[in-house]
């Protein structure tokens, strides 16, 4: 069903739809290697236990906490993947509903065109005009909505993104670090035929670090340099709050006007030959 809905989707929303469907696969691949993970601590500890060798029976099962939790980093970065996820489909909601204004818009252009050729003297032009002014109106709405709707929640996005993964990174190498650490204490020096092994004499030091980790992740705070924002002025209509009230079904009379100019200011490119609209005004 999946593939079908990608089929479904505008024209508009279908690459970031694309793009959402594949991070979610990649959240899964991150919570699946956080499971492997945490089954690989289980059989390194109850391996470590079964050598009889007290000193790698210790270090592993050390190493083996320390790995369990470097597995629930995997699925914390997960979560925080998944909610910069969430905010990417806020813009293509957006993207997909704005893609009917601009549908409705080439239609009756394309109208207009049709009818200009086989009847131009027709009362139905004057009608279609006024439709295309509110049409283009209502799209020029839309598509401010889009530009600001975009930008900022790309930008909230991969904020979110960029510090989980900064968060990833500075507890796993908090975590790496201690188990370097306790991996230090296992003395690998060889013995001959015959000769004992000391007495594993390093437990508590093991136990030291195990709990320096503990504190280590009690106490990070994050300090990535931060993104800044400069849309909290935007209004529940996604427009800046000096526009509240306009909506798609119901855009400001300076926005109607705007239209009509952009209108005129096509008709006029087209009759001089040239598809580039060269504004009259300086538009609101």
């Amino acid at each position: 069903m999946s593939s079908l809905r990608g089929i479904q989707q505008p024209e508009l929303s279908k690459k970031l739809y694309k793009l959402i469907k594949t991070e979610n696969h990649a959240i899964g691949a991150y919570e699946s290697a956080g499971r492997e993970t945490h089954s690989i601590a289980t059989q390194l500890s109850e391996w470590g236990e079964s050598t009889d060798d007290d000193g790698v029976s210790e270090v592993s099962d050390k190493l083996a906490v320390l790995l369990a939790e470097i597995a629930d980093q995997e699925d914390l970065f997960a979560q925080n993947l998944e909610d910069s996820r969430g905010v990417l489909k806020q813009i293509r909601n957006t993207e997909s509903s704005v893609q009917p204004s601009r549908n409705q818009k080439a239609k009756i252009q394309d109208e207009i065109q049709k009818l200009k050729y086989k009847e131009p003297e027709s009362t139905k032009l004057p009608i279609l005009e006024q439709e295309l002014v509110r049409a283009e109106a209502q799209s020029l709405v839309a598509e401010a909505q889009l530009t600001n709707v975009t930008r900022q929640r790309f930008k909230e996005a991969y904020d979110l993104r960029t510090a989980a993964m900064i968060e990833r990174a500075e507890k796993q190498i908090l975590l790496a670090t201690q188990a370097r650490r306790v991996l230090n204490l296992l003395d690998d020096t060889p013995i001959v035929p015959g000769e004992e092994r000391q007495h594993f004499a390093g437990s508590q030091q093991a136990q030291s670090f195990l709990n320096d980790a503990e504190t280590g992740l009690r106490g990070w705070s994050s300090s990535v340099e931060p993104v800044h924002m400069n849309s909290k002025g935007l209004g529940t209509n996604a427009m800046p709050d000096s526009t509240v009230g306009e909506t798609l079904d119901s855009p400001s009379s300076a926005t109607m006007s705007t239209a009509q100019q952009r209108i005129e200011d096509r008709e006029r490119a087209q009759e001089h030959g040239t598809d580039d609209v060269v504004p009259t005004a300086t538009y609101a």
